[in-house]
């Protein structure tokens, strides 16, 4: 008989960015072996299925104030810490759940916490950036202060917190030295891109629009560069309109794409055509956008001293963060030698079909799951 295990997950696709797409990815490889049973508790959003099968998971949407599908504010999660809470309570009472696998420190452990101290089941996080103090320098930053306490009493509690990259780990030990921690990165499915197709003269970049994200640093190193190629940008958020606005001041020709759905024909076509994939955050986890544009055969510059640097390891040329001097440097670096650029799109490929593939990660989470798996099953409440 299958084993059943609850999952909470404020986003899940459509909704949010990289971590969501990575649920997304974990689930459907959990679900390989039919072994498993998942009830994944989530926002609802307009246009969305509230109760969703797909195979051996049910997705349970709950109501929320949520407005946008990229972005989540702080008082929007507060209707779903009371829908989440009461809907897992009740899945609890008729579901023999071995293990609850949360997802984000906050908004989801807080649920995991009250759901443990009321039923007892155990749980293990995933951490997967922003709800992590110290990570993200432009978001969160007072609530993670006033919450400090609480986010504590989170960590203490959990079984386990996974972290998908040491940098993250280190924010987690810092803050709560006696947290059990170990590392599972995140993963991708690479056969999702073609990566022999012929390359444009193009610079590619993918990322929810915050000012950390680093965009701007791109079209400031573009900026006076007598160069004809074309640069695209995808993505959505706040910071867009800025970008905009700077690339018109500047003179730097960008095409803005806007939100592309992560499966897209067009995102995928950019990817697998484009030359130089440009990705420089100023803080990062482990983006799932190096892991497509690794997937894809990308020539790719990033970010060193972050996640960033712990994703493409040596298959990628490194600048330090709010650089745009140095991203100059290494776009005409790349932009000049079509050969170097070959060479570090197939040693990006190579190493995330060694190491970050689902059927990788995924036999890592179920090691981790094996412990709770075995242990008689938490008793249905009446």
């Amino acid at each position: 008989m299958p084993s059943r295990i609850l999952m909470l997950c404020y986003e899940y696709p459509p909704l949010g960015g990289g971590g969501a797409r990575v649920i997304a990815g974990l689930c459907e490889a959990l679900q390989s072996d039919h072994d498993l049973k998942i009830d994944l508790v989530t926002m609802h959003f307009q246009g969305l299925q509230r109760l969703e099968k797909k195979a051996t998971m049910t997705i349970h949407r709950v109501f929320t104030w949520r407005k946008d599908l990229s972005r989540c504010r702080a008082v929007e999660m507060i209707p779903y810490l009371a829908t989440a809470a009461w809907r897992a309570m009740r899945l609890k009472r008729t579901s023999d759940y071995k293990l609850n696998h949360t997802n984000f420190i906050f908004p989801d452990g807080v649920v995991a916490l009250a759901i443990k101290k009321l039923t007892g089941l155990p749980y293990i996080v995933t951490a997967h950036g922003s709800d992590v103090p110290g990570y993200n320098p432009d978001r969160f930053t007072r609530l993670h202060h006033l919450l400090s306490p609480l986010w504590k009493a989170v960590v203490r509690n959990a079984d386990m917190i996974v972290c998908p990259s040491r940098t993250i780990e280190a924010l987690v030990r810092d803050k709560a030295p006696e947290a059990r921690t170990t590392i599972i990165p995140n993963a991708i499915d690479p056969c999702r891109f073609d990566a022999t197709r012929p390359r444009q003269d193009r610079v590619l970049l993918v990322s929810r629009l915050f000012q950390r994200k680093g965009a701007q640093y791109l079209i400031r190193a573009l900026a006076g560069m007598d160069l004809e190629i074309d640069t695209h940008i995808v993505g959505d958020g706040p910071y867009l309109p800025a970008l905009k606005e700077l690339a018109r001041a500047e003179g730097v020709p960008v095409i803005f794409h806007g939100f592309l759905d992560n499966k897209s024909p067009d995102l995928r076509d950019l990817y697998e055509t484009s030359r130089i994939f440009v990705f420089t955050s100023e803080a990062e986890n482990f983006p799932v956008v190096l892991l497509e544009a690794m997937a894809a055969g990308c020539a790719i510059i990033t970010t060193d001293g972050t996640g960033c640097a712990e994703v493409v390891g040596d298959a990628a040329r490194l600048v330090p963060p709010r650089d745009p001097q140095a991203l100059r440097d290494a776009l005409s670096q790349l932009l000049a030698d079509t050969t170097l650029c070959e060479d570090l799109g197939r040693r990006a490929r190579e190493r995330v079909t060694r190491l970050f593939t689902w059927q990788v990660v995924a036999a890592q989470y179920r090691k981790l799951y094996a412990p709770h798996l075995r242990q008689p099953a938490q008793g249905k409440r009446p």
